[in-house]
């Protein structure tokens, strides 16, 4: 009887990782600019170059709030890099890296839901484009309405209705692998970087609570989290900003720091350029092949191109 049992437990493991391996793949991706893309899509890896055209297997809701359409969300195209907004597309992030390798990994389709905007803060007592902020203080909620729609000024309402309505537009057959952060540049002044730990905890389990509310299932109170530091040489670098993300690291198991530096850029001394985007995107990659989010061969990540 117990060899039967333990037959039977054998089967029914085997069973349920069959069942999550055939769930599409979703993966939550958000930030500032960094994260929206500021380099030149001339200037993508040769291997992204060769596609010629949109991703095989990679299909994504983008919204940042720039044009304030709500019927947006929810609604997935397959991938080329761009960023949303008028007279700017053509410009890649990290994340154009990213989906590459796990897309030649996965084979098949899976789901991006991204919602970044430039120079966007945490703290709203911090400057911040378009008076758009990420904060997930419960008083400031209140008040402050998604910035997709008219009038409103929070990122993290847009960003979790996309979620929302994304994951009801694939089905129920998904699986969350984790949300991708890049993020603090503009929390570097004021009373930002003393709070970014807090600040940025709290969003963290914003949208964990969130996912937990939205799908009924507790695995993702332990959602992974991966962020890209800001890099020690960036012009918008603040060293408690940088120091608050290790400090989560250490604090909580599913949270992970890829560190950017030393940060080569466009030009500006701030925004990523080819190789600091492809050095991010590949070390989130083997990130969630370390974790066992995706099954993959680990790719190698360029050293830094410095003059």
């Amino acid at each position: 009887m117990s060899k039967f049992i333990a037959l039977l437990l054998v089967l029914l493991t085997m069973t349920a990782k069959a069942q999550t391996s055939e769930k599409a793949a979703v993966i939550l991706t958000a930030g500032q600019s960094n994260t929206a893309g500021r380099c030149m899509n001339d200037m993508l890896p040769d291997y992204i170059k060769a596609l010629g055209t949109d991703y095989e297997y990679c299909n994504w809701s983008y919204t940042n709030g720039s044009t304030r359409k709500s019927e947006s969300e929810g609604v997935f195209r397959r991938f080329w890099p761009e960023m949303e907004s008028a007279g700017k597309a053509g410009r890649f992030a990290y994340d154009a890296i990213l989906y590459y390798w796990v897309e030649k990994a996965l084979q098949k389709d899976f789901y991006v839901v991204k919602h970044a905007h430039g120079g966007t803060s945490i703290d709203p007592t911090c400057r911040s484009s378009r008076d758009f902020h990420w904060s997930a203080d419960a008083a400031w909620l209140a008040e402050h309405a998604s910035c997709n729609e008219a009038g409103g000024t929070s990122m993290l309402k847009a960003f979790v209705s996309n979620i929302g309505k994304s994951l009801d537009a694939i089905g129920p057959d998904y699986d969350i692998k984790c949300m991708i952060w890049h993020q603090g540049e503009s929390d570097r002044s004021g009373s930002g970087p003393d709070g970014y730990h807090d600040n940025l905890k709290a969003v963290v389990q914003y949208v964990r609570d969130y996912l937990v509310e939205k799908t009924g299932q507790l695995k993702y109170a332990t959602l992974p989290f991966i962020c890209g530091t800001v890099p020690t040489n960036s012009s918008q670098y603040n060293k408690k900003v940088y120091d608050a993300l290790f400090i989560l690291q250490k604090e909580d198991e599913n949270f992970h720091v890829i560190e950017t530096s030393p940060g080569t850029f466009i030009g500006d001394n701030l925004h990523f350029d080819s190789n600091c985007a492809e050095r991010l995107g590949i070390g989130i990659y083997n990130k969630m092949v370390d974790l066992g989010l995706i099954i993959g061969e680990k790719q190698a990540v360029p050293g830094p191109i410095l003059p």
